[in-house]
């Protein structure tokens, strides 16, 4: 199956699609692209087929690869050094979150005279960019987890102060999608787990965020159902392409989603990744269950609503218990203490950096400062 949608942007989608790689920088009139991938990627026969092929097309293909998971501010500076001194005129945005968050951020800062910081995602802080030297994106994920390739904004951490901010502008989005379920057939049980509990974090948060947007409801519910439906079989046959389409688009459709807003998930989830390179979707997963506990009493009438649709009990207690034996299956830790050494772990000042997190004005309950070190507590403990 191969075709093409328009929303939320330019998707292209079926099986070796990225074969189309060269006509979509001929569509962007993209000459002297800048391919982004992580330090992981560049390596991999998979990646270096795609490179071999671009060269066929352009008589220099620039390449940066020089950052990890967890992104920091410095590796997009370089990135944009890179850009710059070859003067590049689009991006090429290749790999998992880190990959499509770091290439989309080098297009966005390429036109920017003030540093990343000034954009995070705060009031209008936005309204602060030059649109008019954001430089074309094409983003091609090869994970089914962020849904980065539709989303906003980049996450990347400050150094300085360890926290992992969030970077928004309208132009984040790239120009044009490539979701190929090939690029993925070979990803690991544990990566496949991981990235798609990241998937179902951010379709679950975006339908139990609070506000009216019955749109992003709607592909939120969808994205659940999808995940429900392939995840489990993707982990156990991962060369499934069907499933493995479904957990693509449905990463897609979180991001999608997402601009209705996040939660206390992400919120608990982002300084264990920025102060412990805890991955982001494995962090998401163990949170998930505690935050969905806390949030029983404002959420629970939305869950019920919609366990008949996803083939469960009409009941919230069977909707977490789908979440826990879920976790169970796919092999995710039930504590944090089983990922992050405890005696390492400030609470008080990760507790902090949770309230401060954006994701938390999103999650359906007020929540405080004690209330977050409770759930830090929780999940440490295994308790709710």
């Amino acid at each position: 199956m191969k075709i093409n949608w328009n929303y939320p942007t330019s998707v292209w989608v079926g099986e070796d699609r990225i074969k189309d790689l060269s006509q979509a920088c001929k569509n962007l009139k993209i000459l002297n692209p800048l391919f982004v991938t992580d330090k992981d990627l560049i390596n991999l026969d998979m990646t270096k087929s795609i490179i071999l092929e671009l060269k066929k097309h352009f008589s220099t293909l620039v390449i940066f690869s020089n950052f990890s998971g967890n992104p920091i501010g410095e590796n997009v500076e370089e990135g944009v050094l890179e850009f710059k001194k070859n003067k590049c005129d689009g991006v090429i945005a290749f790999g998992g979150g880190s990959g499509l968050d770091v290439g989309k951020a080098i297009a966005f800062m390429s036109g920017q005279s003030r540093p990343i910081w000034d954009f995070e995602d705060i009031g209008d802080y936005w309204k602060r960019a030059d649109e008019k030297n954001i430089a074309p994106i094409i983003a091609i994920p090869t994970t089914a987890g962020t849904g980065s390739e539709t989303g906003r904004a980049s996450a990347i951490i400050n150094k300085k102060t360890g926290v992992k901010k969030i970077i928004f502008h309208p132009k984040f989005l790239p120009s044009i999608v490539i979701l190929d379920p090939c690029l993925t057939i070979n990803l690991s049980p544990r990566l496949t787990a991981a990235t798609g509990m990241d998937a179902l974090a951010h379709n679950l948060e975006a339908f139990c965020s609070p506000g009216f947007h019955p749109m992003a409801d709607g592909i939120a519910l969808e994205g659940i159902k999808l995940i429900k439906k392939s995840l489990l079989t993707c982990v156990k046959d991962g060369k499934d392409i069907s499933a493995r389409l479904d957990m693509m688009v449905a990463a897609s459709m979180g991001s999608t989603a997402f601009q209705k807003g996040l939660g206390a998930i992400h919120s608990l989830s982002h300084p264990v990744n920025a102060q412990f390179n805890v991955h982001h979707g494995l962090s998401n997963a163990i949170f998930m269950p505690y935050v969905l506990y806390y949030n029983k009493d404002q959420i629970e009438d939305k869950i019920v609503s919609i366990c008949d649709y996803l083939g469960l009990k009409k009941n919230f207690n069977d909707f977490l218990n789908w979440i826990l034996d879920l976790r169970k299956e796919l092999k995710i830790p039930h504590t944090l203490s089983e990922v992050v050494d405890e005696k390492k772990i400030d609470l008080n000042k990760i507790s902090k950096m949770a309230l401060d997190d954006p994701s938390t004005t999103g999650n359906p309950k007020k929540l405080s400062l004690q209330d977050m070190k409770k759930l830090y507590e929780n999940s440490l403990k295994g308790e709710f």
